[in-house]
């Protein structure tokens, strides 16, 4: 029987009981109708994740008993930055869930020239709060115990210039380089992916003069949602801990 996972951004100690947040207690008791006694697994984004077992459910929420600690090794040792170019709806979200699925260190939402989602205050903050939420919610179903950081917005320029990774990568249909003609990292890699309409030809030759490789992963043209994960896929699978 799989356990269900929950994260909970608190301190955690063996031993003790805790009631859990809003979000959490509604989710167990009114979706997943959970009983007391049930077992659940709590982490908290620090590592490592806690056995732990329903005590009360009720009006008030839900309240459980934190037991013995564990650390599973699920994280990879493949430090990865994603600056994801963002796209509307349901494909920054599906990208936000497959990249921390795979394993992703970092996530970074770039506003770019082809950018279709305007992002600025009051929605800015919203929309980064659901993301946080997606990334949350990935971890709790895929087992990460360390919650991958979500930077702010920022706008392309900004962020190039800031950027420190080792191996940096960008994605384009007309790309250079194949993964099978770079040497291993001897850090973090970066990878940089455009909204839908792709990066524009500009941006591209921006990045190449800040030490990024155009990167191609095949003949086809791949969608927003679909280059970034593949690409994060096919990175985890030559040097990281995919086989």
């Amino acid at each position: 029987m799989r356990i269900t996972r929950v994260f909970q951004p608190v301190a955690l100690t063996s031993g003790t009981s805790i009631d859990l947040d809003e979000h959490a207690s509604h989710h167990l008791a009114h979706v997943l109708r959970i009983k007391p006694s049930a077992p659940v697994v709590l982490f908290n984004g620090e590592g490592g994740e806690y056995q732990a077992q329903v005590q009360t459910v009720g009006k008030r929420g839900v309240a459980v008993l934190v037991g013995a600690r564990t650390d599973p090794l699920r994280e990879s040792k493949l430090v990865t930055v994603l600056a994801q170019g963002v796209s509307r709806g349901e494909r920054m979200d599906y990208t936000l869930q497959k990249a921390v699925e795979l394993g992703v260190s970092r996530i970074v939402p770039l506003s770019t020239e082809h950018s279709m989602v305007n992002l600025s205050g009051e929605r800015r903050e919203r929309r980064t709060q659901h993301w946080q939420s997606i990334i949350v919610s990935a971890c709790e179903q895929c087992g990460r115990n360390a919650v991958p950081k979500l930077d702010i917005p920022c706008e392309f320029g900004a962020w190039l210039k800031a950027d420190t990774g080792s191996l940096k990568l960008v994605l384009h249909q007309g790309g250079e380089k194949s993964l099978s003609e770079l040497p291993a990292p001897s850090g973090a890699v970066t990878l940089l992916v455009g909204p839908e309409g792709g990066l524009s030809d500009s941006e591209v030759v921006r990045a190449q003069a800040l030490g990024f490789t155009v990167l191609r992963l095949g003949p086809r043209v791949l969608r927003t949602e679909t280059a970034g994960v593949a690409a994060l896929a096919a990175i985890q699978a030559k040097w990281g801990d995919l086989c």
